[in-house]
């Protein structure tokens, strides 16, 4: 499973010009499930992110996003899955299937709600147009596999 964390001001989903999720002052996270996620790694990539101390108190990286009684919004992001070393367009067979990949995002946001979290959601599989206003900028990717947080610089 792969997230990208974005601190934000504030973030919102359209989905034909109709807001489907938005938050305040927060985490903005795009979830890519990939072949051979299950639920662990939902679990994982959830305990990781309320966790992450990246928001500024009396250091530039103090704060939970629980701490400061923040927000997340989750976006469900296949393309996160794309291999692109051959060739120019992106190979997205490593995207776990519909039906797994809608049941893990959900999970991910169930589990940010379990820890006491706001949680807004876009629409999966929707074409989405997504509005924010990072903060920072703070991006970070969160990849776990097998129920674990992996080293960025590791093999999949």
């Amino acid at each position: 499973m792969i997230t990208v964390v974005q601190r934000v001001h504030h973030a919102r989903v359209l989905v034909h010009d109709e807001c489907v999720g938005s938050i305040e002052k927060g985490l903005l996270l795009f979830v890519g499930v990939e072949e051979g996620d299950g639920e662990q790694d939902a679990d994982e990539t959830a305990r990781k992110i309320c966790s992450l101390r990246i928001f500024p108190d009396k250091k530039p990286t103090d704060l939970s996003v629980k701490d400061i009684d923040g927000s997340c919004l989750v976006v469900s992001q296949f393309t996160l899955a794309a291999e692109l070393r051959h060739g120019n367009r992106p190979d997205f067979t490593a995207a776990a299937p519909p039906e797994l990949a809608n049941r893990l995002y959900e999970r991910v946001a169930s589990k940010l709600r379990s820890a006491g979290l706001n949680v807004a959601t876009g629409q999966f599989a929707a074409d989405m147009n997504v509005e924010l206003s990072n903060d920072g900028p703070i991006t970070l990717l969160v990849k776990v596999r097998n129920g674990k947080v992996v080293p960025r610089t590791s093999e999949t």
